[in-house]
C-alpha cells in the first residue's frame, strides 16, 4: 500500500528541475524566488497557504518551537510555517522525491537552515519519544488505512502539553466519493474517515481535542475558483507538474464532491 500511494505522488523524476524550468518560463529568478512565489505547488492542499497560517496560529508557536510536520509534501507548509512563526521545522514524507525536492526549494528561498526533510512512514516516526513541541499534518491521513498508528506516533513523538493540529478531507454524509482526486485516482488507496470516526480515534490515541472546525464550505469555494481558472492563464507551476495531465479532472471531481457533501474539510486542535 505505501509503495502504491509513493508511486501516485511520484511524479517527474525530477521535479525541482521541472518546477524550475517552468518558473523561468514565466520570468521568475531562481536566485531571487520567495515562498509565495511557490504557493501554488508547494501549499498542495485545499485552502493553500491562508489554511497553513490559521494551523500555525492555532499551535502557538514561537521562535523556540520544534514542529513536526507529518507528511511534508514538497516543504510548503513547513516553510510557510517557519517563515510566519520564526521556528523551526521537520518535515517526513513517504516520497523520497518529495523530501529531495523540498530541500532544493527550501534552499532557493533562503530557508534551508530553519526546515529539514526525511522520508519515512506517518505510521512508523523515526523519532525518539517527546521530541517535538508541535505538530501538525495537512491532506494526509486520506491514503492511510491505520490512522490509530498515525495519531498514535503523533502523540508519542509530542512533548506533554504539545499540540497536534489536523487538517483533513474527511468522508462525507453525500456518499462515495467521484474519481479521480488529487490524493487518489481510485479507491485503492484512498481511505477517508468520518467526524465521528476522528472523534474515537484521537481520543484512543490519548489526544484531547481542544477546537474543531469545518470548512468545507469555505474549501467548496475556493476550489470552485481553482476551476474555473484551469484552462485560463494559470500560474507559471502547479500542483499538475507531478500529479499529471488528469489534475484538471481530480479538481472538478473535488467541487462536485464539495458540493453533493460527499467530503468535508475539517481540522482538529488536539493537546497530547
Amino acid at each position: 500500500m505505501a509503495e502504491a500511494v509513493a508511486d501516485h505522488y511520484a511524479g517527474s523524476n525530477d521535479l525541482a528541475a521541472a518546477i524550475a524550468a517552468r518558473l523561468r518560463d514565466a520570468g521568475k529568478d531562481i536566485a531571487a524566488l520567495t515562498t509565495a512565489d511557490l504557493a501554488t505547488v508547494d501549499e498542495f492542499h485545499i485552502r493553500g497557504r491562508k489554511a497553513t497560517l490559521e494551523l500555525g496560529a492555532a499551535l502557538g508557536l514561537d521562535s523556540a518551537s520544534h514542529v513536526l510536520d507529518i507528511g511534508s509534501g514538497l516543504g510548503g507548509p513547513a516553510r510557510t510555517i517557519a517563515e510566519a512563526f520564526g521556528c523551526r521545522v521537520t518535515g517526513i514524507d513517504l516520497t523520497d522525491e518529495f523530501c529531495r525536492t523540498a530541500a532544493i526549494l527550501s534552499g532557493w528561498v533562503g530557508l534551508g537552515d530553519r526546515v529539514a526533510f526525511r522520508q519515512g512512514d506517518a505510521t512508523r516516526l523515526p523519532f525518539p519519544d517527546h521530541e517535538f513541541d508541535a505538530a501538525l499534518t495537512i491532506h494526509v491521513a486520506m491514503n492511510i488505512a491505520a490512522k490509530d498508528r498515525m495519531y498514535a506516533e503523533a502523540r508519542r513523538v509530542l512533548k506533554p502539553g504539545g499540540r497536534l493540529a489536523i487538517y483533513d478531507v474527511l468522508q462525507g454524509e453525500g456518499g462515495d466519493i467521484h474519481y479521480p482526486v488529487p490524493w487518489a485516482r481510485d479507491p485503492s488507496i484512498s481511505h477517508l474517515a468520518t467526524p465521528d470516526a476522528m472523534r474515537s480515534l484521537l481520543a484512543d490515541a490519548g489526544l484531547t481535542v481542544t477546537d474543531v472546525q469545518d470548512s468545507t464550505a469555505e474549501s467548496q469555494a475556493w476550489f470552485e475558483a481553482l476551476a474555473n481558472r484551469t484552462g485560463q492563464q494559470a500560474p507559471a507551476v502547479t500542483f499538475q507538474t507531478f500529479l499529471g495531465a488528469d489534475f484538471p479532472a481530480m479538481a472538478r471531481n473535488q467541487v462536485r464532491n464539495l458540493q453533493e457533501r460527499r467530503i468535508r474539510t475539517v481540522t482538529y486542535v488536539c493537546r497530547a
